[in-house]
């Protein structure tokens, strides 16, 4: 039996720039289909940068048309303030996708190194040469479209068990 071909969208949430990235996966085979980065204007009010996040993930999804999304889960830094605005990011990564009707898995920064480079330790980037490595032709102009689409290649290897989890949930 073959393996099923499946569309993975991963998000790097942030309120400045979110990172994304589209990949194909067969079985343990990847392909890379795009990656980029939604910028939001810095000097309009966080509601006004929200809805222009959601906008632009509404585009991606309708576009690329993924079958599942994963987005990478926030950490807690010491500014109160930006760890706040990073999770109002967050929070309309994982909605779009969701209202859309595609499955969304969650991932930890840690789990992600793990299954890209195989250490929770690695930094940005060690991601960034496996992801090129892992995946050719991924463009990356920033770090934000490396980690999404580290994500998506993490969710790629997690699917199975991935699915398992979230039914239970």
């Amino acid at each position: 039996m073959s393996a099923r071909l499946v569309r993975l969208l991963g998000l790097d949430p942030g309120l400045r720039f979110t990172g994304w990235g589209v990949l194909e996966a067969e079985g343990n085979r990847l392909r890379h289909v795009a990656d980029g980065v939604i910028a939001t204007n810095g000097e309009e009010s966080v509601p006004l940068r929200l809805k222009a996040l959601d906008d632009a993930l509404a585009e991606l999804l309708a576009r690329y048309v993924p079958d599942e999304a994963a987005v990478e889960e926030t950490y807690v830094n010491r500014n109160a303030t930006a760890t706040l605005k990073l999770g109002y990011a967050r929070g309309v990564a994982l909605l779009a996708p969701a209202r859309a009707g595609i499955p969304v898995f969650e991932y930890g920064a840690k789990t992600v190194k793990m299954a890209v480079v195989g250490t929770g330790a690695a930094d940005k980037d060690q991601v960034g040469q496996m992801v090129r490595r892992l995946l050719p032709g991924a463009a990356q102009k920033r770090a934000d479209a490396a980690d999404a689409l580290a994500v998506a290649i993490c969710h790629a290897h997690h699917r199975s068990t991935a699915s398992v989890w979230q039914a239970r949930a």
